[in-house]
Formats: structure tokens, sequence, C-alpha cells
């Protein structure tokens, strides 16, 4: 049985470091102030999205997958053994302020004391502003006591690695990975589908509590890599065939295109399209489903005599 495309509507947070660029440039119309992240396709309990339109309009992708687990084809299931739920969380990212310098858990670390999948992740840069940055490790190696003291008195800034960053640079942050978002930067994020962070430093930076935000110093220092991570190795280019990154847990493609174009079938995973520019129509048998930048499609694996037409650059990502 062949089922056809979802569009979604994404879940908002508020985080205190958004803006909002995601309302005035990617129609993200939501009563959220600021707005820091959509989720865009999730079936994660902490913000899953929903369906728009259809025959499937309201309910959560999350329960549609349950019902339907044929929809995330083998190589989704193979990934969460068998558990019918998305692998992966696509997201809007819209870093006003920076982000707290941070570090993922692994599966294995994630697994054993969370109850959770552990969180490697990848940025493609689609906006800064000029002098933007982000963290990407550290600039020398580092000890856990050296690291713990900088954290407590603000010092570690010295020691992150900084690379500048551009409009279409593309970033594996692997798990165990220190890494922050740096102030004016906006980024779609393909991550494994978890809510695992662990704060190293933010700034001092007080809460909507009036408290300054909990540190996560300990099991940070736990996951954390603490060698020197070296500049050449990020940003990372397109690979063949307009991939951004391959990797055990998601590919992620772009595609640009101003004719029509006939999508390939793919019986082995789903596919997440997210429109990051521009606007056109996807056709699917005899629906068709106009796109506008900042939008987002659930294509079910199998489903078949699919193609896109218009001008716009798209995200294509599988597992």
């Amino acid at each position: 049985m062949s089922y056809m495309p979802m569009k979604l509507s994404p879940a908002p947070k508020d985080y205190l470091w958004g803006g909002s660029r995601l309302k005035e440039e990617y129609g993200k119309l939501f009563d959220v102030e600021p707005l820091a992240e959509t989720w865009e396709c999730s079936t994660h309990p902490d913000g899953p999205s929903r369906i728009l339109g259809g025959p499937e309009d309201g309910r959560t992708l999350a329960e549609v997958l349950r019902e339907h687990p044929e929809m995330l084809g083998r190589r989704s299931l193979e990934l969460t053994e068998g558990v019918p739920e998305l692998p992966i969380l696509v997201k809007l990212i819209d870093a006003a302020k920076d982000l707290s310098v941070q570090v993922h858990p692994d599966d294995t670390y994630a697994r054993l004391y969370e109850n959770s999948r552990g969180k490697t992740e990848m940025w493609y840069v689609l906006e800064t502003a000029e002098g933007a940055r982000l963290v990407h490790g550290f600039n020398r190696d580092v000890t856990k006591e050296e690291v713990r003291k900088a954290a407590l008195d603000g010092s570690i800034e010295k020691l992150m690695n900084y690379v500048p960053i551009h409009r279409g640079d593309v970033f594996l942050i692997e798990a165990g990975t220190v890494h922050a978002i740096g102030a004016g930067t906006l980024v779609a994020e393909i991550q494994e589908s978890s809510n695992i962070t662990y704060r190293l430093y933010d700034y001092n930076r007080v809460g909507k509590d009036g408290k300054k935000r909990e540190l996560h110093l300990e099991k940070a220092l736990e996951v954390a890599r603490l060698r020197r991570e070296d500049s050449s190795e990020a940003p990372e280019g397109p690979e063949q065939d307009g991939i951004l990154k391959s990797c055990k847990y998601f590919t992620v493609r772009l595609r640009e295109k101003a004719a029509e174009t006939e999508l390939p079938e793919d019986p082995d995973s789903f596919h997440v399209l997210m429109c990051i520019d521009g606007s056109g129509i996807l056709k699917a048998g005899e629906q068709e489903f106009p796109l506008a930048k900042g939008e987002t499609i659930f294509l079910p694996a199998g489903c078949s005599g699919v193609s896109i037409s218009g001008d716009m650059q798209m995200l294509d990502i599988r597992v």
C-alpha cells in the first residue's frame, strides 16, 4: 500500500535566547515570545509535530506512525529496534543570542542514565549575522579539573574553539563534542530524536523564574571529549549528488529545483522534505501540496509518483 505525503505543523519553543526571525521570515506565527525553535518533524513527547490537512488533520505524527509503522521503512525500524517512532528530529533554530556551551551524551550513556537516545546532530546554516561564529570543541587538550574550574569562574570561553560561520556551511556535531551556536545565526538542525542536553556554561543568565539556569557540570564532564578540535575539520561542504552529510543516523541532501523533477521511490526509509528558500509544489498522484519557505512534509516509505517543481531549495532527509 502506498501512503500519501503529509504536511506538518511544528511544535514551538520559547527558550530565552530565541528571536523573531522564524515568525518574520519563515511564517511561524505562534503566540510564543521569543520563538527560539520550531520542531518541524518530531515524534518526541517534548514537542510532537502534527498533521496539517488531509484525513489525519490535527493528529500527531506520532499517533499516525504508531498505527502505520510501515510508513517508517525498514532502516528506521532497525534504528529504533522495532519501535514505531521517528529516530530523528528536524528543527529550525533562531539564535538571536548565544546558546549555552553544552554537550550531548552518546547512545550508550543516554540509554544507561537517561532512558533516551543520545544526540548526534547536524547543522545547515541558513542565515548569519556579520561576524557570526560557533563553538566547536576546545582549542587545546584539556582536563576535567581544568574545565570544571573554568566553567565555574567564567574563564571557559578562553578554552573554546571558535569557528566563523557563513550561509550554507554544514557542521556535524557528534555526541560528546562541546558546542554552542553563536548569536545572529539561523540553522536547520537534523538530530537523533533526543532532548538530552548538559550545560557546561550559560553566561550566568537568569531564567523566567529569576534564578540562574541549571548547569549539568558533572554529567557534561563524563561525556565530553576533552581533546583539541581542529577547525579545519569544519565546516564541511556538499558531498556527491547534493548530499550535505551522511552518518549512521541520517542522510541530508540539498535539492535545488526550478523545473519539475520526480523523486525516486524509497521503500526502505521515510523522507522529510523541508523548504528552506523559495516556493514550489509537491505532487503525489492527483494531489498537490504547495510548499513555501519554512514548510515541511513527511513522505512515508515507499511513496511513489512524487515530484517537485518550483524555484526553491529543499532539504531532503532520510535515515
